[in-house]
């Protein structure tokens, strides 16, 4: 292995283990859940009842706080100051001259029948020539997506950056390769399948410029091209929503860490080098280097700037993605709560606080929804006494409010956010959220079993799924 490709692969690993996912669990964390798991066996050989209305009772804590702060969130993101906005008048208004140096990274695997669009969108940006390089990241065993590049005409000098196919075989592990090489004072990542607003470089160059030293990456905004092709497309552009337009800039505004976006991402390159790049075992590498720059000092906005994605519109190609986002949040949390001390002291209470609720909260949910749900359904269909006997009166009916108040409150939300889109078809998407958690309970499940035995699988997601943009809606 080349020392290029071995700083891409083991270099976080090697200057900061305690931060890397290679390893999925500390033998301390393992400890920690033998310990418990040991506790809660003596504990329904002692007294069963007690043991299962003490996780009964944290079940419930714990998933009415992850709820109530999504609340708070929402509320936040009403702040003008939530965004970063840059007019288009300004955005041009900027010499070019006086522009950066930029380096636009994108990974592409197995995408050749979308490589043509991409490199019309790659053309299409707003930004001097000879202040821009932009690096395909492909992968020496996909010839199918190779040759798909070098038969689109005029590529405009767009470099292509072969990535040898060794494990990980990750996104996160292709941008390392390519953040060695890039020459740009800003990077930042496109996927594949994106189409960003024209001027979205030179809004986050003037962006970074007026911000602070420490304001190190603003995130653009994502939204879904084919939000209305079919029901599942609807319920990801209402959530996609909800996460860039309200949760991010909430985030962001309160001085919270951010988990970003995989895409849209805008850094300073010597702060993304400084805290190691991407990591390549890390399945959700955006979510963990928002976390990794928040803790060494560094600040991230979110940029009133848009790049148009394809909404996932199979159920099958949408669970493995979802999945993998679950996982990675899942990697994320237990990487950053190996020293729960340390990073107490470095993000503050009130930063430590909304990194579990947020990071941790988003594949809790998920994973509690089912059981509060087969609680009221065992409920209802037979009305075991074991349930009576296990399940006091007060926290079986806490736990029913927990599940029809929390599922309300969400649903609530995303019917607000259709109302701001302002189209028929997301009112009926929004009534219908309860259906788009089970499919999330069920990505949830596999992502759990997933991270125990398979934490850097990396599921590739299926594009070019969608009509053209003109058929979408």
């Amino acid at each position: 292995m080349d020392a290029q490709l071995h700083e891409a692969v083991h270099g976080l690993h090697e200057r900061n283990p305690a931060e890397s996912a290679s390893t999925n669990l500390t033998s301390r964390q393992i400890g920690a859940l033998a310990g418990w798991a040991a506790l809660v066996l003596v504990g329904l050989a002692l007294d069963a009842r007690l043991v299962v209305v003490a996780h009964v009772a944290l079940a419930i804590m714990a998933y009415s706080t992850v709820v109530v702060y999504r609340v708070v969130l929402h509320r936040r993101s009403f702040d003008a100051t939530s965004l970063i906005t840059v007019p288009d008048d300004v955005a041009r208004a900027i010499p070019d001259s006086q522009l950066p140096f930029y380096t636009v990274l994108v990974p592409c695997y197995r995408e050749p029948a979308i490589v043509a669009d991409l490199v019309v969108a790659l053309q299409a940006l707003d930004y001097p020539p000879d202040r821009l390089e932009i690096m395909l990241l492909l992968e020496q065993d996909d010839p199918e997506t190779i040759a798909a590049v070098y038969a689109v005409e005029q590529r405009g000098g767009i470099e292509i950056v072969l990535v040898p196919p060794v494990e990980p075989r990750t996104k996160p592990k292709a941008l390392n390769i390519g953040l060695q090489r890039a020459r740009g004072e800003l990077v930042t990542v496109f996927d594949a399948e994106d189409r960003p607003d024209p001027l979205q470089l030179r809004r986050a160059a003037y962006a970074l410029a007026a911000g602070d030293a420490n304001l190190a990456c603003v995130q653009a905004r994502l939204c879904c091209a084919n939000a209305f092709q079919n029901t599942l497309t609807r319920w990801f552009n209402l959530e996609y929503t909800v996460w860039f337009s309200q949760f991010l800039p909430a985030l962001a505004q309160s001085g919270a860490p951010v988990p970003l976006g995989g895409t849209s991402n805008h850094f300073r390159r010597e702060a993304l080098r400084e805290v190691g790049g991407w990591d390549p075992f890390n399945v959700t590498e955006d979510a963990d280097l928002g976390l990794r720059l928040h803790r060494r000092g560094y600040r991230t906005g979110v940029l009133d700037s848009v790049t148009w994605e394809e909404a996932n519109s199979d159920f099958v190609n949408w669970v493995k993605q979802r999945s993998r986002w679950n996982k990675g949040y899942l990697q994320t949390w237990a990487v950053h709560m190996r020293h729960p001390v340390v990073l107490l002291k470095e993000l503050g209470f009130g930063g430590f606080v909304e990194f579990n609720l947020f990071v941790g909260g988003t594949p809790l949910l998920a994973l509690l929804n089912p059981v509060f749900w087969m609680t009221t359904l065992v409920w209802f269909l037979i009305e075991p006494l074991v349930i009576t006997e296990l399940l006091p009166f007060p926290f079986y009916h806490l736990s029913l409010l927990c599940w029809l108040g929390g599922n309300f409150v969400l649903t609530y939300l995303n019917l607000l956010v259709s109302e701001e889109i302002g189209e028929w078809r997301s009112h009926r998407a929004a009534l219908l959220t309860p259906m788009y958690w089970v499919m999330m309970s069920m990505a949830a499940c596999k992502a759990a079993v997933q991270f125990v035995f398979q934490p850097s699988q990396w599921e590739k997601t299926v594009h070019g799924l969608a009509p053209r943009p003109a058929e979408a809606r």
